[in-house]
């Protein structure tokens, strides 16, 4: 099932996407949720057109766990080494923007880069989860951007402004909760012209691995999101340019790149 979270008359709620086709070229209704998505829900029978709403982030996390150098082949092209253990950092909550946002290119940066990545959305508070029971705290997965000041996270080492900047963190457009996420394309192009196009199960560490290692430190809560890393190809990205990051049996996350006002 695809869950969105979507906006319409000002007020904001869960629908169930459906039908087929894409959010630009139509065919698709919302079946609009009684509650929240994380727990027992039933769907109301009301139904809207999706083009009729505004899409806005699908989950509202509490906070999103970042995974760094997960592909070799990016781990590479940036003349990094494959680390021993999982590179985490943290998004914060005010990076987290929806598909159709804009990115706003950072004042600090002169070296804005795309990384396409599989979100992991979170659906029950977990600690300490053994690797048997992964599935049982995943609610979903859903397509992520992991954009970048390049410039600023080589000039400043630590990552926080450099992958933590306002409008960093696009999520989208909806949270699929019934995949396989281990052999999955994913994709990024930048104004139609494709520039990432690697496998999920090129990852040097699989989901399993990642939740284990991440709640071996914190708990998690429902909605939170865990962010895979990127396949090679990651590239700059300029005001005007739109960028898209697409992934198999999910859909397409599209965000353009404005100034900063």
């Amino acid at each position: 099932m695809r869950i969105a979270r979507f906006s319409i008359d000002g007020n904001v709620a869960f629908g169930a996407v459906e039908g087929e086709g894409t959010v630009e070229s139509g065919g698709l209704v919302l079946d609009i949720i009684k509650g929240i998505p994380y727990t027992d829900f039933e769907l109301s029978g009301t139904k809207v057109p999706l083009s009729k709403v505004r899409l806005l982030p699908p989950v509202l996390p509490n906070k999103v766990v970042a995974i760094g150098r997960n592909y070799a082949e990016h781990a590479a092209e940036l003349g990094h080494e494959v680390p021993d253990v999982p590179v985490a950092f943290f998004k914060p909550t005010t990076s987290v923007i929806g598909s159709g946002d804009a990115i706003e290119y950072p004042s600090f940066s002169n070296e804005l880069h795309h990384e396409a990545e599989l979100a992991v959305v979170i659906g029950r508070m977990c600690r300490e989860v053994p690797r048997e029971r992964v599935k049982d705290v995943i609610f979903g997965y859903t397509c992520a951007n992991d954009v970048t000041a390049r410039d600023a996270q080589e000039r400043e080492k630590q990552w926080a402004r450099a992958k933590g900047f306002d409008t960093s963190c696009p999520l989208g457009p909806w949270v699929e909760t019934d995949l396989d996420p281990s052999d999955l394309t994913i994709q990024a192009t930048v104004n139609g012209e494709q520039r990432q196009l690697g496998r999920t199960s090129d990852m040097i560490r699989s989901i399993e691995d990642l939740v284990v290692h991440i709640t071996e430190a914190m708990t998690l809560l429902p909605g939170d999101v865990i962010l895979t890393g990127t396949p090679a190809g990651v590239g700059p990205l300029n005001v005007g340019d739109e960028v898209a990051v697409t992934i198999e049996g999910i859909g397409t996350l599209t965000n353009r790149v404005i100034k900063r006002g």
